[in-house]
C-alpha cells in the first residue's frame, strides 16, 4: 500500500511539473518573442522571420527610440507621476483603511458602503473632466495623479489585511501602556504590515507608469507628457506618408521598417523600469496574497 501511494505521488508530480513547464513556455514565450524583435533589423521583423532569437542582430531598433529628446522628457515625467501618485496613494488608502478595520469605530458599515458604491458606478468621463477642469486641475500633474489617488478595491485588500493580522490585543496592550491611536498606527501597524505596502506599491506603481488614457485627455503640453504618451506619438510619427505616393518605394520601405522596430523596442523601453523593480518586490507576493486565507 505505501509502495503504491509513493508511485502515486511521483506521477503526480510528474505531470505537476510537466503542466508547470508548459504554462512557464505559455508566459515566457512572448517576452522572449518581444525582446528578440526588439533586437532584429526590419526586414526581418517584415518578412516575418523571427521566431524565437533575433535574426539579422541590430540595435537600430533602440537608437531610433533615443533619438528623441523627448524619450528623457517623457521618463522624467513618468518617474514623478509614478513616485509622488504612489506615496499619495498608499498615505490616503492606509488611512482609510485602518480605521475601517476597526469595530470601535463609529459609521464602519455605512463608510465600507460608500467606497464599495464607487466600485459599482461613476459619474463618467465627461463629468470627471468638467470636475477637473473646474478644480483648476487641467494641464497639470494633479490631474493625473489625483484622480485615482484612493482605490477602494486597494481599500478593501488593505482593510481586510488590517484585520486578520493586526490581533484586539496588541491594541489594548498599546492602549495600557498609554499609546494613542496614531502612534500605535504609524509605531506598530505599519512596521507590521510591509508585505501589503509593498504589495499596493507595485499595483499603484504600475498602473501610474501604464496610464496613458487620463494624461491624454487632461495633459496639453508636450513637456508635460509622461513616458506613455511620448511613445504613442513617436509611432504615430513613424506611419506618415506610408501610403503617399509622391514618395518614392525605397524611403516608404525604409520607413514601414523603422516603425515596425519602433514598435517592439518601445515596449522594451516602457516596460524595463518594471521589470527592474519587480523581483526587489516579489518576495512580498508571497505574503500578500494570503490575505483571505483561513488561519489555524
Amino acid at each position: 500500500m505505501k509502495l503504491n501511494n509513493i508511485t502515486q505521488d511521483k506521477v503526480v508530480y510528474f505531470i505537476n511539473y510537466i503542466l508547470l513547464t508548459l504554462l512557464l513556455i505559455i508566459v515566457l514565450y512572448p517576452l522572449i518573442y518581444i525582446i528578440s524583435c526588439s533586437f532584429s533589423s526590419g526586414n526581418a521583423l517584415m518578412s516575418g522571420r523571427v521566431r524565437l532569437f533575433p535574426v539579422e542582430f541590430t540595435f537600430d531598433s533602440y537608437k531610433a527610440v533615443f533619438r528623441y529628446n523627448s524619450i528623457w522628457v517623457g521618463y522624467r515625467n513618468s518617474v514623478i507621476y509614478t513616485i509622488v501618485g504612489t506615496f499619495i496613494s498608499i498615505v490616503l488608502t492606509l488611512f482609510a483603511a485602518y480605521p475601517l478595520s476597526r469595530d470601535d469605530f463609529q459609521g464602519n458599515k455605512f463608510f465600507t458602503v460608500i467606497f464599495l458604491f464607487t466600485m459599482m458606478f461613476s459619474g463618467g468621463l465627461i463629468p470627471s473632466y468638467l470636475l477637473i477642469k473646474n478644480l483648476g486641475l487641467i494641464d497639470s500633474m494633479w490631474a493625473v495623479i489625483l484622480p485615482g489617488a484612493v482605490s477602494a478595491y486597494n481599500m478593501i485588500v488593505a482593510r481586510t489585511f488590517f484585520r486578520q493580522t493586526i490581533p484586539k490585543e496588541l491594541l489594548e496592550a498599546a492602549e495600557m501602556d498609554g499609546c494613542s491611536d496614531f502612534k500605535f498606527f504609524s509605531s506598530i501597524v505599519i512596521p507590521l504590515s510591509t508585505p501589503i505596502v509593498a504589495v499596493l506599491c507595485l499595483w499603484v506603481a504600475v498602473s501610474l507608469w501604464n496610464s496613458y488614457f487620463n494624461p491624454m485627455i487632461y495633459i496639453n503640453s508636450e513637456e508635460k507628457y509622461p513616458l506613455q504618451l511620448v511613445l504613442r506619438r513617436i509611432l504615430l510619427m513613424s506611419q506618415v506618408n506610408f501610403s503617399n505616393s509622391s514618395v518614392d518605394p525605397e524611403t516608404i520601405a525604409k520607413n514601414r521598417y523603422l516603425s515596425e522596430m519602433l514598435k517592439y523596442g518601445t515596449i522594451i523601453i516602457s516596460s524595463l523600469p518594471l521589470m527592474i523593480i519587480y523581483p526587489f518586490i516579489q518576495k512580498y507576493f508571497v505574503k500578500g496574497i494570503m490575505i483571505g486565507s483561513v488561519k489555524g
